[in-house]
């Protein structure tokens, strides 16, 4: 592999085998959201979501890959593209790559990428587009299978509403298998994004247990469609509740009296997007 393995500068690849290392001990740090914010940077595990991530643009920071990676033509591809991206490569033993993942089998290829947000007044949906908007989203698991239910589906993005979890956590990102990198997601505070809905001519849509409106009788096609989905112990608050131009329902016939909120969000952004979706199309992507 081409590169030095000394110094500090970006751009080089350097071995490292001690968790006192200080680039490993940012890295590490990545665990909590204080140490993102503060370094604007987040943690993708596994070799195809890098290169994904390389192939959409993002900006690559470091490269972690272990020892025995060494010589594997697919990783010494991406070194290169983070060397040739002005990044650092480190090559470094099963133990650090473990402190690094909090994983004991973690995958061979880390990498640490730039954040990066929508902004919610650049967000303006065309007749077709359909966005899903969480209202204070707590669990990380829900959020990245949000995330990555509205990849497969076609949507064009989240916008975070309120206090949620943090859509960059390692959690999150693990959920989403790589779809974080495909699908714009923005932040809002609850006043902001009912400012925004103002000007927004499509159909807002929310779930509401007091829904009275059976989620399949509605005619999305042709009209840009926000999907909003409540909190996952309290629903949406009043005021978005009051924002929707339908207040929907899932009929349900057993004992349980609510589904999960990655679940509800799935079955509605299949119906909303039921009109797009043919097996043909995946047959010719």
């Amino acid at each position: 592999m081409s590169g030095q393995r000394a110094g500090g500068a970006p751009g080089q690849v350097k071995e490292v085998t001690s968790l006192a290392n200080p680039i490993v001990k940012d890295i590490k740090a990545l665990s909590l959201k204080k140490f993102r914010d503060e370094q604007q940077a987040f943690m993708a595990e596994g070799l195809k979501l890098v290169i994904d991530a390389l192939d959409l643009g993002w900006s690559i920071k470091t490269l972690v890959f272990a020892k025995n990676a060494r010589g594997n033509a697919a990783v010494e591809k991406v070194a290169a593209r983070t060397v040739a991206a002005g990044g650092t490569v480190l090559e470094v033993t099963e133990k650090v790559l473990t402190a690094i993942t909090r994983r004991d089998n973690p995958q061979a290829v880390v990498g640490i990428f730039a954040q990066r947000l929508a902004q919610l007044k650049d967000i303006r949906p065309a007749a077709g587009d359909v966005w899903v908007a969480l209202d204070r989203v707590r669990d990380p698991g829900n959020l990245g299978t949000v995330i990555r239910t509205a990849d497969a589906v076609g949507a064009k993005g989240l916008i975070l509403v309120g206090d949620t979890t943090d859509p960059f956590s390692l959690e999150t990102v693990r959920a989403t298998m790589g779809s974080i990198f495909a699908v714009p997601v923005a932040k809002a505070s609850q006043d902001a994004f009912l400012a925004w809905r103002k000007g927004f001519h499509g159909i807002v849509a929310g779930t509401h247990l007091k829904g009275a409106v059976d989620y399949r009788s509605v005619d999305f096609r042709g009209k840009p469609v926000v999907l909003l989905m409540g909190n996952e112990q309290q629903g949406l608050t009043d005021e978005l509740a009051t924002a929707c131009d339908r207040l929907l329902r899932i009929p349900q016939a057993g004992r349980a009296d609510s589904l999960n909120l990655a679940v509800a969000t799935g079955v509605m952004l299949f119906e909303v997007r039921r009109h797009a979706l043919t097996l043909d199309h995946e047959a010719r992507s």
